[in-house]
């Protein structure tokens, strides 16, 4: 089931995330829907934080990211067109190594239409339990890097416009404000 996301400046998205407890059938759910949304909505990742579950709980799928991890890709065909999905689900995650920083280009499904340049780790390591419960450690490069802090940073209710200047983000609620009128 698609799931409404959550659109800046909605307080909601500046919650902390608690950590999940027990990985029932309520957080498989949870998953499947956020892994919809995603897809829906043409995004890369998803936060539980971003669909008003505040819960720690990613979801995310980094377009030809098969060099930037170790991970058996599943290739799905759509419309005579092979693509290679890399879905990826983080539970209770922590990001143990990082390194590298580089200024990538982010935008984000609950500030759309709005991208801005930030400093990121290139390396991280992150160890997380997947949607079965089972533990796993990642290390991931470059996107998929970028992405998984992108995302991280949500369950904390950090936005990646807070990595911008005061005024920055203060002329992006300005037009926010002038586009719901």
């Amino acid at each position: 089931m698609k799931l409404p996301i959550l659109k800046f400046p909605d307080d909601k998205l500046r919650t902390k995330a608690s950590k999940v407890e027990t990985i029932d059938d309520t957080i498989k759910t949870l998953v499947k829907d956020m892994f919809e949304t995603m897809y829906d909505s043409d995004g890369i990742g998803l936060a539980a934080t971003q669909v008003n579950q505040h819960l720690q709980v990613v979801v995310m799928d980094v377009p030809d990211s098969g060099e930037d991890y170790q991970l058996i890709l599943e290739n799905r065909t759509t419309k005579n067109k092979l693509i290679k999905k890399h879905p990826l689900c983080f539970i209770n995650p922590t990001i143990t190594k990082k390194e590298e920083k580089e200024i990538h280009t982010e935008g984000c499904l609950s500030v759309p239409n709005f991208y801005a340049k930030v400093e990121r780790f290139n390396h991280i390591v992150v160890e997380a339990l997947d949607e079965n419960g089972d533990p796993f450690t990642l290390e991931a490069r470059n996107l998929l890097a970028v992405c998984i802090q992108h995302e991280l940073d949500h369950l904390q209710g950090i936005l990646f416009i807070d990595y911008l200047s005061k005024l920055k983000q203060k002329r992006l609620l300005e037009r926010i404000k002038k586009q719901s009128l």
